[in-house]
């Protein structure tokens, strides 16, 4: 997921360059909201491991 973030990071970067507003910003908005979410995945699945599994 941290891949797809870089890629949307860099299109919006070339976008912009090129004065392409309006693709630069929804590039930096899925960016942002797939970093955010690979994050908190990283750290829940992180959490989880270091508990241990449990039995029920």
């Amino acid at each position: 997921m941290f891949g797809w973030a870089v890629f949307f990071l860099l299109l919006a970067l070339a976008a912009a360059i090129l004065g392409f507003g309006g693709i630069a910003n929804i590039s930096m908005n899925f960016a942002i909201i797939i970093f955010v979410v690979a994050l908190v995945l990283a750290l829940i699945t992180g959490i989880l491991g270091w508990r241990g599994r449990t039995r029920l």
